[in-house]
């Protein structure tokens, strides 16, 4: 990843679908030219060839250390901090679990209502697990900082809002959960690849976030866990897996976990999804993640614009305030569900979330001014000819 730069956008790595204008890489991003050809050779000359021999000959061992060295560049980790593994669900259950153990006197576990809904199921369901009086407190999330006070063993916080893109204030935060003795954990699936991202400088003890999204490993991709170095070996690791022991082919009957951040680690990796994503990561040698952010703020102000200019039935959703925001726009439309079954039957894929969320993405890595514009275009043509009325938008798939 130390290759010269590069002038955004960078379509010529991407694969994307002829005339398609792709707004939903904050939900599944498209596919880099470079993982194809990987995922063959993963899959004839490595699993077809070498068989079980990959694990040593080709490093499948060593995948979820040396991918995860490639995401922490990208948050501001320090090498060593960050493994790869598991799904963000499992990841959120660890981080939370082994924070819990570093508060054992405190019981509240602290969230807001901006929060990703699997984070907060996570930490329902471990609460009734442990079954030791522990609770849930959701505020508003600009409640946050005062509602930590020293009841609370945990801080749980999604950076980037879901719904409206809403930024939190990662220092401030993680200072106001040390100031009164909590543990922060910060998950950034919708930060990292989209935000610069210092989670080294923000002191927190934890981060955690998945790579299909900004960083286009692919449906299914794995998630990473970030724990800071110095709380590492005192570590509790509340899902003691194979994978996570000190020396697994010893074999040994009793737990031992890694004495690094492998331990955070549990089941045997997905060496195909690994592969695919440190393909995916090499476009990040060619960006700088700071001139990414100015692109993608150009992009979603032209986007606000245009569209408050030319489809007043939209109301933002999102911060107007673009410091305040990240790399994606919401707007609400009480038929936002089939506006956006209209716009992706054009080839304007965004998608809907519940109850009244028109969502787009603002990838600076294939998307440029005129997408945008072509885009509203379209977007104004469905509000004005009035195509969500189409009873054939309106029926709900299962996924939105």
């Amino acid at each position: 990843m130390d290759n010269a730069k590069r002038e955004l956008p960078i379509k010529d790595q991407f694969i994307l679908p002829d005339g398609m204008i792709y707004l939903d890489g904050n939900s599944l991003g498209p596919l880099p030219k470079a993982v194809e050809a990987t995922l063959q050779t993963c899959v004839r000359d490595q699993w077809g060839q070498h068989l079980i021999k990959g694990w040593n000959l080709d490093d499948w061992m060593g995948q979820p250390m040396r991918v995860g060295n490639l995401v922490g560049r990208l948050i501001g980790a320090p090498e060593g901090s960050v493994v790869m593994g598991d799904t963000l669900s499992v990841k959120v259950y660890q981080a939370l679990a082994s924070a819990l153990k570093m508060r054992p006197d405190r019981k509240v576990i602290l969230s807001d209502s901006g929060n990703f809904p699997s984070d907060l199921y996570m930490a329902q369901g471990l609460i009734a697990q442990l079954a030791q009086g522990h609770e849930l407190k959701i505020v508003a999330p600009e409640a946050v900082s005062a509602a930590i006070t020293e009841d609370v063993a945990a801080v749980m916080i999604t950076q980037v809002d879901y719904r409206t893109g809403r930024i939190h204030d990662m220092n401030a935060i993680t200072a106001a959960a040390h100031a009164a003795g909590a543990v922060m954990i910060w998950d950034l699936a919708h930060s990292a690849g989209a935000i610069p991202v210092d989670i080294a400088a923000s002191g927190a003890e934890f981060a955690v976030g998945c790579t299909y999204k900004y960083l286009n490993g692919g449906p299914g991709a794995p998630a990473f866990i970030y724990a800071r170095p110095d709380i590492v070996a005192d570590l509790s690791t509340a899902l003691s897996g194979w994978l996570g022991h000190d020396a697994p082919f010893a074999f040994e009957a009793s737990y031992r976990p890694a004495a690094d951040i492998e331990r955070m680690r549990v089941g045997t990796p997905p060496v195909l999804q690994l592969a695919a994503l440190e393909a995916a990561m090499t476009v990040w040698g060619e960006v700088d993640m700071h001139d990414l952010r100015a692109a993608s703020i150009a992009l979603s102000e032209l986007f606000i614009a245009e569209v408050e200019a030319r489809c007043p039935a939209l109301e933002l959703a999102s911060p107007r305030d673009s410091a305040q925001r990240g790399s994606q726009v919401s707007f609400r439309f009480a038929h936002g569900y089939a506006a956006i079954q209209a716009l992706i039957a054009q080839d304007v894929i965004g998608d809907f979330r519940a109850p009244d969320i028109m969502r787009f993405g603002f990838t600076p890595l294939y998307l440029d001014s005129d997408d945008v514009r072509r885009a509203v275009d379209i977007l104004q043509n469905v509000l004005d000819a009035r195509l969500w009325d189409n009873p054939a938008f309106q029926a709900v798939s299962r996924v939105t």
